[in-house]
């Protein structure tokens, strides 16, 4: 499985996220980014993905996933996000 097919079910599973993957094989890094996480706890938020991906998970074709999310107010300030990476230089 390559990180675009793990990002392709996340946004056929997940409305109003943006999905940003690395990783190969069966290991992948999963940032999600939606207004979905606001009001959420870290546990809620992290189940939310790891059910979009239950059946891979169960199947194997994913078998490790580490995750990170974010609404889009806590994105702006993320060490992940590309734009801000660079603000300070």
């Amino acid at each position: 499985m390559q990180p675009s097919d793990v990002k392709a079910l996340l946004e056929s599973r997940i409305d109003g996220c943006d999905f940003y993957i690395q990783g190969e094989g069966c290991n992948f890094q999963v940032i999600a980014v939606g207004e979905v996480f606001g009001g959420l706890s870290p546990v809620k938020r992290q189940q939310l993905i790891y059910s979009a991906l239950g059946d891979e998970i169960a199947s194997g074709a994913v078998h490790a996933v580490s995750i990170k999310t974010y609404t889009p107010a806590q994105w702006q300030g993320a060490p992940e996000n590309p734009d801000t990476r660079n603000q300070d230089a």
